[in-house]
């Protein structure tokens, strides 16, 4: 089936709330067993970096009873598979199954494996009678070369739902630490290709491995926000309040939205689009923000 006639179960309009998507180790069952209640919007099964090679088989052997118990309480379940054919070949055959909602595609580097991934997973949904196209796909960026092909990964698939730079790797990748200076224009080409493709813009310019300092974290995750990035991946269950709050609207910020969308419908019936709140002037623009600050929160 190609990508022009596989039927999508999910539009734009219903994108996942991912302001914090936790990772968990799918073989260390303490962690599986509590991260339903750690308060994440997301629990990402992890079978890649934070799984020995050695413990990989039962790792997939457990998914079935995990992805159960992580998505006890409303939480979407994201399963990260691995990048190597062999070992990616066995994740899909584990992970694709009723209860996970979508897959985190590590090291993504061209359109065409994000296809390949995505043929495979199709007739995995035909075989188990899911739902097709509802096994939807988060695209980690890691490598320099990635940058150079971020249009085509996030068109690569309509299971695309979103797209993050993986700091440590891509650091890794180019020889350096995960420094502000490093990784903010990389995070912004992956921002911008997101939402010129309609996908969630996901991350924060920092290492995700900092979790002692809630301070500075906090800091880097308001900063993202003000940027344009929807949410944030975690390593501790510490980053998770954090995040959550960083990426929600304040009450300052729903009540000015409210106030300009209040201010619009006015202005409609006057025959005007642009207006003024608080000495400023309102426009069209400033006013899709205002609704896209009250679905944020619910409220619109």
């Amino acid at each position: 089936m190609s990508r022009d006639t596989l039927p999508i179960v999910l539009s734009a309009t219903s994108f996942p709330r991912w302001r914090s998507l936790l990772f968990v180790p799918a073989h260390v069952s303490r962690f599986v067993e509590n991260a339903h209640d750690r308060g994440a919007d997301g629990i990402i099964l992890d079978l890649e970096d934070s799984v020995p090679q050695d413990r990989k088989s039962e790792a997939r052997l457990q998914l079935p009873e995990s992805v159960t118990k992580v998505g006890r309480r409303g939480a979407s379940v994201l399963v990260r598979v691995n990048r190597g054919m062999r070992a990616l070949a066995a994740d899909l055959d584990a992970a694709v199954m009723a209860g996970v909602d979508a897959l985190l595609l590590p090291k993504v580097d061209s359109a065409e494996w994000v296809s390949e991934v995505a043929n495979v997973v199709t007739e995995l949904e035909q075989e188990r009678n899911l739902a097709l196209g509802s096994m939807r796909f988060l695209a980690q960026i890691e490598t320099p070369g990635a940058l150079q092909r971020l249009a085509a990964i996030a068109s690569a698939s309509p299971r695309m739902v979103a797209m993050a730079l993986g700091p440590e790797d891509f650091s890794a990748a180019v020889g350096a630490a995960p420094e502000f200076d490093l990784l903010l224009a990389p995070n912004l080409a992956v921002l911008f290709a997101a939402r010129a493709a309609g996908l969630l813009p996901l991350g924060f310019i920092g290492s995700i491995g900092e979790f002692s300092d809630t301070r500075k974290f906090r800091e880097n995750a308001m900063h993202a926000r003000r940027l344009g990035f929807a949410g944030a991946l975690a390593i501790h269950p510490a980053q998770l309040a954090i995040l959550n709050e960083a990426f929600s609207p304040g009450t300052e910020e729903l009540d000015w939205a409210c106030r300009v969308v209040a201010a619009q419908k006015d202005a409609a019936r006057r025959g005007l689009c642009a207006f003024a709140i608080d000495g400023k002037m309102i426009d069209p623009p400033v006013v899709r923000r205002a609704h896209e600050i009250l679905t944020l929160a619910g409220s619109n």
